[in-house]
């Protein structure tokens, strides 16, 4: 929680008119109270940093409502489409608000949007910061931001504030808010299976109703190459699923607009040297161990050829592999105006490498696979950066058991990487070596776990017991509820120090069983309990999670979110929602 000083600052900058609410905003941090809630009354996801709201009063939307603000290529159409939405949607609330329609306050004309940056660019860290207030007198709301991403965020606050046919919209109220991490995501695989341009855009729409900020997107891997790379086409061509399953540059240009005017930047995953079996249908000289059987009859564990069906890693001996990398990861630079280049660099199986000749001969000279890392990362990781890029990388270019490179070919300055495995245990030695990190916990965020093992002619489900059902027979097993999701600390066992160096943190959705028939569920609304998480955290002003006071909120917000369009699965009841309390595990009253 920020401080009242830093408050303060923000407010003068921000509307000195109202610089009396600095006072009461710290007061309340102090001593809270019940005014303050939004259960009885009226819901925001995510909740925001600090709401007051003094008297449950609201008054009416006027029939003519605008929206002003400055000119913006990206805020413009944010605008229209806000507008549009607080003048059709009419939300009705599961529950009835518990709110008083004001019999002296006009009808809300106008809300005025001020943006102290038009210039900053969507990119980490910028100021996602906004101030929104709704007085008891006169016909105008007023909405000041930091920067046009910060506005954006506001405009979603002030869209979830109305309700209600006529549309109503509280009074004498007061916003201010701001994230707590600066990188919060969604990681679609659109590898295994291939997911349509609408339901990406409609994945990002929902991402920013939620203040969610980056669409990591892993595009290829090993099943199929569907990106069209114009100096590269044989890789779409011949390693994707078909014609009909490829983003063309056209394509990937619709989705970067759109992720700007959603607030949304657009990360591009290329996985390599790992996952690329797909690469292979065009350059099969360039890929060691393609279209082989991933566990040969007889071998161990650590001698399978892939960590699952669908075989294949980059050549680092090969000077063929560079040519057509560098002509890849140039021209993702170029489709993607983004500042990260996502490279992987997960799961190098050792076996895999060992299964080509001229990697044999070179292990036999007396070279090691973490060489042979060393020297893929040294010959692609500069010509990144060269790109004006900095380089994202999965853990296990640094903390694989097996095959890992030395800190000195990761420049901390210039390298972030991202955490899956062994929870917090990983972050803290990402950052403890001075390394920043993204965390997706495989434990905790990872959205594809818990629905069985996807392998065929699995004998071990051929017995009469539920040996399998503990961790719904998958290895990340078992599903990962909401409130799983809501009550993982990211920063968890850190000091303040290495907590600075944690951006954020994004959901994972690996698409084995998954695909766009199911997409919606399997993301919503349970990354909308990240989503809060990273913006406002899971804790109240006393410290204590509120994980209890979320579930209601929640509820409301799933059925609102299923109201313009996302099909998010259901956490509870109705019942429930409408009898509220009475499904918790402790009696409330």
């Amino acid at each position: 929680m920020r401080n009242c000083e830093g408050k303060s600052s923000m407010f003068q900058v921000f509307f000195p008119s109202i610089l009396k609410f600095v006072i009461i905003a710290c007061l309340t941090l102090i001593f809270p109270a019940p005014t303050l809630s939004l259960q009885s009354a009226i819901n925001v996801w995510p909740k925001p940093i600090l709401l007051l709201w003094p008297k449950p009063l609201a008054t009416f939307l006027s029939p003519n409502f605008t929206i002003s603000s400055p000119n913006h290529q990206y805020l413009i159409p944010a605008i229209n489409r806000y507008l549009r939405l607080i003048q059709t949607e009419h939300h009705n609330p599961l529950v009835t608000p518990s709110v008083n329609i004001s019999t002296s306050s006009p009808p809300l004309q106008t809300l005025t949007i001020n943006i102290i940056d038009l210039t900053a660019p969507l990119q980490h860290g910028v100021n996602e910061t906004y101030a929104l207030s709704i007085s008891e007198v006169g016909a105008t709301a007023y909405l000041t931001a930091a920067t046009t991403w910060g506005a954006m965020r506001g405009l979603e606050t002030f869209s979830q504030l109305v309700w209600g046919d006529p549309s109503a919209v509280p009074v004498g109220l007061y916003v201010w808010d701001a994230p707590l991490f600066a990188h919060r995501g969604v990681m679609l695989d659109t590898s295994r299976n291939y997911y349509g341009v609408d339901d990406i855009l409609r994945t990002i729409e929902a991402m920013s109703a939620n203040k969610l900020n980056v669409f990591h997107w892993h595009i290829t891997d090993s099943h199929s190459f569907p990106l069209m790379v114009p100096s590269e086409p044989e890789l779409g061509a011949k390693g994707s699923y078909g014609p009909d399953m490829i983003y063309f540059p056209s394509d990937v240009a619709k989705i970067v607009q759109f992720g700007l005017e959603h607030g949304v930047r657009v990360l591009p995953e290329i996985d390599s040297p790992g996952h690329t079996g797909s690469w292979a249908e065009a350059y099969p000289e360039i890929v060691a161990c393609a279209n082989m059987f991933w566990w040969p009859a007889g071998s161990q564990g650590d001698d399978r050829l892939a960590s699952e069906p669908g075989t294949g890693h980059l050549n680092p001996l090969n000077p063929k592999t560079y040519q057509v990398l560098k002509n890849v990861i140039r021209d993702v630079a170029m489709l993607f105006p983004e500042p990260f280049y996502h490279g992987g660099a997960d799961e190098i199986i050792p076996g895999c490498w060992k299964a080509d000749p001229t990697i044999q001969t070179f292990l036999f000279d007396g070279g090691t696979l973490s060489q042979l890392l060393e020297t893929f990362v040294n010959s692609t990781l500069p010509y990144i950066l060269s790109l004006n890029r900095t380089v994202v990388y999965w853990e296990d270019v640094l903390l694989d058991e097996n095959i890992k490179i030395d800190p000195s070919f990761l420049p901390r300055e210039h390298t972030i990487l991202q955490t899956w495995n062994n929870g917090s245990n990983n972050t803290k030695k990402i950052v403890e070596a001075g390394y920043r990190a993204i965390v997706s916990s495989s434990e905790f965020y990872y959205l594809d776990c818990g629905h069985g093992n996807f392998l065929g002619n699995d004998s071990q489900y051929d017995q009469q017991t539920t040996a399998n059902s503990g961790n719904g027979g998958s290895w990340c097993g078992p599903f990962k509820t909401w409130q799983t999701i809501y009550n993982y600390d990211i920063t968890y066992g850190l000091s303040e120090d290495d907590a600075k160096l944690v951006l954020g943190g994004e959901v994972a959705l690996w698409s084995e069983q998954a695909d766009p028939t199911v997409v919606d569920a399997r993301i919503w609304p349970r990354t909308s309990a990240m989503a809060e998480t990273l913006w406002s955290g899971n804790r109240d002003e006393t410290g204590k999670k509120r994980y209890a006071e979320a579930t209601d909120r929640l509820n409301e917000w799933r059925y609102r979110m299923v109201s313009r369009g996302i099909k998010a699965e259901p956490i509870q009841p109705l019942w429930c929602v409408k009898n509220p309390g009475m499904c918790n595990t402790v009696n409330p009253f």
